[in-house]
């Protein structure tokens, strides 16, 4: 009875070991197929259904039209295609570029994106960080230009003045913590004092919601604001060899300045707000028109978060990688704010309404949208002429500097 038992047992796992084999045969030969197939299969097939009938959901697929997605093609496309070999055609540089937009797009997996893709999670693993990093190199001297003029700061400047009316601005300054997935045999190095591990995204913005500089990669232990000492833009800053404007070049002959919110040190060139626990009235209105001229570099933070999303979880990729991948959403941002074609509307930043009250921006519906801020810089030795230069930035918005509407926005309690 026992030897009857056991033939049965051997018996039933042959036949199992013969079906299951049977099934991973036929299992790899319709993934094979499924992925030779790509132009029946892949999300391109999708687009030009969408391209030609629903031109809003293509926009939403890729977060831009096919207009904006063929002019981008043509640039990065030479960077990023491979040559045909006997074994195999090579995957397009459209479809790698798609691959890339929808995982910057979404911030789902390669394990994910290859059913979209119609493209292994192998492959997507070299193809997404490559092409990355060719949306960069090919946009960043046309859409990502950093002045080295005078003349070229003067425009920034002139930006800020007719529409922020805030004089002598270079660009509003801030940092963020982009969320990564411990790299390995890393201990702490990454982890930083919010409880996760990041990545330093420290950028300067222009009054047209644009990176003008991007930083991107220190490690998040460095937690504090002062990590903008550690960048190409401070060094150039300390060494005077930014092409500033002279002081005789500019309004009132003020310090031509940056703005920092309270996390930043105080600078002879980088304005930040007076401490909450000595403001006079007077202290009051300059931190208020401070803050509204900063505001931009707050609301482009938010809105690359909101539109690529990659950036609202932790990225699975080793820091050098994911800083190619957050240095894209940079560059493509500003790459599609130059190109127009709605890319954004004025409700998705913060605005004032007839009455000068801000209207918070559509990106502030989810709070998933805004990325973890820094820690405020070590207290250091401040320069008198730093301090002198804020004062007399006070005293220019609180006299000839003036605008109507700062007087009501301090006694509503809005400033």
């Amino acid at each position: 009875m026992y030897k009857l038992k056991q033939k049965k047992i051997a018996i039933a796992s042959a036949a199992f070991y013969l079906l299951t084999k049977d099934n991973k045969k036929k299992r790899s030969k319709w993934v094979k197929n499924w992925k030779l197939n790509r132009h029946k299969f892949s999300d391109i097939t999708l687009l030009r259904e969408l391209e030609d009938n629903c031109p809003d959901d293509y926009k939403n697929y890729l977060r831009m039209d096919s207009k904006d997605f063929q002019f981008l093609l043509e640039l990065v496309g030479p960077k990023i295609k491979k040559q045909d070999t006997v074994m195999r055609t090579a995957i397009s540089p459209e479809e790698r570029l798609i691959a890339t937009l929808r995982y910057l797009a979404t911030g789902r997996s390669y394990e994910d994106l290859k059913f979209s893709t119609c493209i292994s999670a192998p492959s997507l693993s070299f193809i997404i960080p490559e092409t990355c990093k060719a949306i960069f190199e090919a946009l960043k001297m046309d859409y990502m230009k950093f002045p080295t003029t005078k003349e070229e700061w003067e425009t920034v400047a002139m930006g800020f003045q007719d529409r922020w009316q805030f004089i002598n601005c270079g660009g509003s300054i801030d940092g963020k913590h982009i969320r990564i997935v411990q790299p390995p045999s890393t201990g702490a190095q990454f982890y930083n004092y919010k409880g996760f591990y990041s990545i330093i995204l420290m950028a300067i913005v222009n009054s047209n919601y644009e990176f003008i500089f991007v930083d991107v990669g220190k490690n998040g232990r460095l937690s504090d604001a002062g990590v903008i000492e550690f960048t190409n833009f401070y060094e150039d800053l300390k060494t005077g060899k930014l092409q500033l404007p002279d002081n005789n070049e500019t309004v009132n002959n003020l310090n031509f300045v940056f703005l920092g919110d309270e996390a930043f040190a105080l600078h002879d060139n980088i304005l930040k707000p007076y401490a909450q626990r000595e403001l006079t009235k007077e202290k009051r209105t300059f931190n208020y028109r401070l803050s509204r001229a900063r505001n931009c570099v707050e609301n482009t933070f938010g809105l690359i978060s909101s539109i690529f999303r990659l950036l609202q979880g932790a990225i699975h990729l080793h820091p050098e990688k994911a800083s190619y991948a957050v240095l894209a959403i940079c560059v493509l941002h500003n790459f599609l704010r130059k190109r127009g074609n709605s890319y954004v509307t004025s409700t998705n930043f913060d605005r004032q309404d007839g009455m000068n009250i801000l209207q918070n921006g559509d990106w502030r519906v989810n709070s998933n949208n805004e990325l973890p801020g820094l820690q405020h810089a070590r207290t250091k030795n401040v320069s008198d002429n730093a301090k002198i230069n804020r004062d007399k930035y006070m005293h220019f918005y609180n006299n000839e500097g003036s605008v109507e509407f700062q007087e009501d926005m301090l006694k509503a309690g809005r400033a």
